[in-house]
């Protein structure tokens, strides 16, 4: 299939704007951010999301009927409503600060994961480094009814430290967060989505309830909420194509993949209507 022009509801093409109507029934998918660059276009680092394309993205999913909710409020999942974007943002650079205030403006919710030992300082894992939210941008954040979860101390690879240093990653981001958002901290991220079994097995024990990797899908496809699944969004992300992602629970989104998932919905119904096995 070539490329489509025709826009549908939203700016989307026709046939992302029908299968984001259909969206919603697999229960609640989690967006993975980092940056947020300012203005508009498609920025260079692959992982940073531009303004305009990021509050587009949020008031496509108010139009569609779709709510927020933070990586927490999955620990009940019974009553996370079917349409449910749950908004992470990885990292905690500072310029994310103005996509708070969009999603502020229009009483959504999100939640932020952030290495604690570098808390307004620049980041040492990225070229050129990146300045990081303030202590007291990350207290009015929490204070707004955001989440702060934890992304280790010092972003590193948690399966290539030994026991103490992975115990001094897990368990003290946990406390350094709660210390300067004065609330227990929740929720935890794996840098890089690195984990093992090890890793997990220290996330558990230092009291956190929920964990997110990088691995693609719906969110409990994994049925292991210390494994849940998160959907990146990537710099080059027309609407279009965040559509089909909410859709598909996929980052592959290709007009292929779309192809063969109308082919197993088709075969489906079928199969279902005949009684065939």
């Amino acid at each position: 299939m070539g490329n489509i022009t025709i826009c549908g509801p939203a700016g989307l093409d026709p046939i992302s704007a029908r299968l984001l109507r259909g969206a919603g029934t697999h229960g609640p998918v989690v967006l993975m951010y980092h940056s947020i660059s300012p203005g508009g276009g498609t920025p260079d680092w692959l992982w940073s999301v531009s303004y305009q394309r990021f509050v587009a993205q949020l008031d496509m999913l108010q139009a569609a009927g779709w709510t927020t909710a933070c990586v927490s409020d999955l620990a009940n999942c019974e009553s996370i409503a079917a349409r449910t974007a749950v908004i992470t943002f990885d990292d905690g650079y500072a310029d994310n600060y103005p996509a708070f205030e969009a999603l502020l403006k229009r009483g959504m919710r999100a939640t932020w994961f952030i290495p604690s030992e570098v808390v307004g300082q620049l980041s040492g894992w990225t070229k050129p480094a990146r300045q990081m939210l303030s202590t007291e941008q990350l207290r009015e954040i929490a204070g707004a009814g955001m989440e702060i979860g934890a992304h280790g101390r010092t972003h590193c690879r948690l399966t290539q430290v030994g026991d103490d240093c992975l115990q001094n990653e897990v368990a003290d981001s946990k406390t350094d967060l709660a210390r300067v958002v004065g609330a227990e901290i929740r929720s935890f991220a794996y840098p890089y989505g690195d984990q093992d079994d090890r890793v997990v097995q220290a996330v558990r024990n230092a009291g956190f309830r929920l964990a997110c990797g990088t691995d693609a899908g719906w969110a409990f496809s994994g049925s292991d909420p210390f494994r849940i699944r998160r959907l990146s969004v990537l710099s080059h992300d027309g609407l279009s194509v965040f559509a089909r992602k909410l859709a598909l629970g996929s980052n592959n989104v290709s007009w292929k993949r779309v192809g063969c998932y109308a082919y197993e919905r088709a075969r489906a119904r079928f199969l279902s209507r005949s009684g065939l096995p």
